[in-house]
């Protein structure tokens, strides 16, 4: 499991379209997003920098790098 740190998702619209940039990676991906907390936990077999840029290419900012077994 991965844990991304992620800033500017503020609503459903934004969890869809993260959802939706990490399951074009991986369509068996499960994506876990706390708005809240602006994590987003993945379980999946892409590398982290491959999830990374799908989400950065979303729109989205991901902070520092991912925490790995979250």
């Amino acid at each position: 499991m991965l844990e991304f740190k992620v800033e500017g998702m503020s609503c459903q619209h934004c969890v869809a379209a993260v959802t939706q940039a990490i399951r074009e990676q991986d369509a068996s991906a499960q994506v876990k997003v706390d708005l809240a907390a602006g994590q987003v936990l993945v379980e999946s077999k892409q590398p982290a920098d491959v999830l990374r840029a799908a989400i950065d290419e979303a729109g989205y900012t991901v902070v520092g790098a991912p925490v790995s077994g979250a």
